[in-house]
């Protein structure tokens, strides 16, 4: 009997497909390393979200007999998988099931930011009504910057032409494609990219070339009304660099799904008007944890 250990919450759909196929699954969420380390030998496959950090301790306290890790998700930052790799045991995720989702709520940060949603809705529901406070900006005929054209960035590129926008995109791969499918235009650099856009996203992994890839020079060459949209992984922006563009007025606005440290702990950050956030829940919609979880 094949054994399946899961670590975090996933949708019981796939659940109980391994339950009808023969295999033992067992749930048990939160465990410490330290107990994670104790539990996993004597598994055959780890099942994992992105809370649940599968380290080289993890995996080699089950080698001899964990043969897959499969993370119910797109990033892979939570799994160490050059020590996988050299203990032969497979890596897995499910990239497919959550762009739609993810591609949809940077469209609604987009909206949010460009529309002053949050405060506005804050504003009436404490009985105000300052209809002239709240002069938003429209998206339609704007220049969307897409940092990485893969499987979200082109969904939110897709989205964006639907809406009327120029769309155009930066990628250390060939997505021509793509790019001419969907009907956006490559540019020769970031830099670039930065200096046309009135509101920039990022859809890349996080990875040592991506780690602060938008940073003080970054932002200093975006326009001072521009919107950056992030809902890939936190790290890829300074955050202090971010801080400073946005209260001196150098950036327009942000709209933040991901942070470096989750939870955060800048509430400056947080706390200031331009700014539209949420916790991390590009993937939280029904349907693509039920996707993810049939998938993997």
């Amino acid at each position: 009997m094949v054994r399946v250990l899961v670590c975090d919450r996933i949708d019981e759909e796939g659940l109980n497909l391994l339950r009808g196929k023969g295999f033992q699954v067992d749930v048990k969420l939160g465990l410490p390393p330290e107990e994670l380390e104790q539990t996993v030998g004597g598994y055959d496959v780890l099942l994992v979200r992105g809370k649940t950090k599968v380290t080289r301790r993890v995996l080699e306290a089950g080698k001899g007999s964990l043969k897959l890790v499969v993370r119910v998700g797109v990033g892979l930052d939570n799994v160490d998988v050059e020590a996988a790799r050299q203990l032969g045991i497979q890596v897995e995720n499910t990239p497919e099931a959550t762009v739609s989702s993810v591609a949809e709520l940077t469209i609604g940060l987009m909206l949010a930011v460009a529309r002053r949603i949050p405060e506005a809705d804050r504003t009436v529901k404490g009985g105000g009504w300052s209809k002239e406070k709240f002069m938003g900006v429209g998206l339609r005929g704007k220049t969307l910057g897409v940092i990485g054209l893969g499987r979200i960035g082109c969904e939110v590129a897709r989205i964006a032409r639907a809406m009327g926008m120029r769309v155009i995109f930066y990628d250390i791969v060939d997505r021509g494609l793509e790019s001419r499918e969907i009907g956006c235009e490559p540019v020769v650099s970031l830099e670039k990219l930065l200096a046309e856009s009135d509101v920039v996203t990022i859809h890349v992994p996080l990875a040592p070339d991506t780690y602060h890839m938008i940073g003080r020079r970054e932002l200093n060459l975006m326009k001072p009304t521009a919107i950056l949209v992030n809902t890939s992984r936190g790290a890829v922006i300074d955050e202090q660099a971010l801080l400073e563009a946005l209260k001196t007025g150098r950036l327009g606005g942000a709209g933040l799904d991901v942070f470096e440290e989750e939870p955060p702990k800048n509430l400056e950050l947080l706390n200031l008007p331009n700014v539209v956030c949420t916790p991390h829940i590009g993937a939280q919609t029904v349907e693509a944890q039920k996707e993810a979880s049939l998938l993997a």
